[in-house]
């Protein structure tokens, strides 16, 4: 079928999204369409201002609006704990179950030399940095339960062990395979209750 350019555009576009095949594009393209003209203003408004404002925590790399972050500012969380996870979004998905009240250290990616990402290509140095420079008690290893998640959290505890802190791993009750932000929030509380030392 041929569709008007502005419309075939907007579909590209909607496909570059993750998860995003041809017919989910065409049914969000076509959605935009019938909105009304203030609402597609505010949603494109809302999608440059996040690309403009949001950027990347110079302590944790979370990312935020804030340099440092809303979660390095609070001081109601524990400074002892670093728990480190690969992705912002594994990050709102253990602070969604309101059981973790330490630190945050996102990698920004996971060891992957199939994929020519290796442990430079990550914020692997400034935790190390972070560790050595404060007084962390705890790193939790909250790595996806993959191949480059197992690869990743391996190398660290070998990086960590020198400095005489505990480094623990999130339990297995996540399927191998899995990533954390489709976990349900249970399922998360159940591992990082039952994290377990490397």
């Amino acid at each position: 079928m041929e569709y008007t350019k502005p419309l075939l555009r907007l579909i590209e576009y909607f496909q570059k999204l993750p998860s995003i095949g041809p017919k989910t594009a065409q049914r969000l393209a076509l959605y935009i369409l019938k909105m009304e003209k203030p609402e597609v203003e505010s949603f494109a408004n809302a999608m440059v201002e996040a690309k403009t404002t949001i950027k990347y925590c110079s302590n944790c790399y979370n990312i935020s609006s804030n340099d440092p972050c809303e979660i390095c500012t609070n001081t109601s969380r524990s400074r002892e704990t670093i728990c480190v996870v690969a992705e912002a979004k594994d990050l709102f998905a253990i602070e969604k179950t309101n059981e973790y009240s330490g630190q945050y250290h996102v990698l920004q990616g996971l060891i992957s030399p199939m994929d020519g990402i290796g442990p430079d290509d990550i914020k692997i140095k400034e935790l190390l940095k972070r560790v050595h420079e404060n007084e962390i008690k705890e790193v939790i290893l909250a790595l996806n339960p993959s191949v480059e998640g197992e690869a990743t959290a391996l190398y660290l505890s070998k990086l960590l062990k020198p400095f005489g802190i505990k480094v623990s791993r999130i339990s297995y009750g996540i399927p191998i395979g899995s990533e954390l932000e489709y976990t349900d929030e249970l399922t998360l509380i159940r591992a990082i209750e039952t994290r377990q030392e490397v």
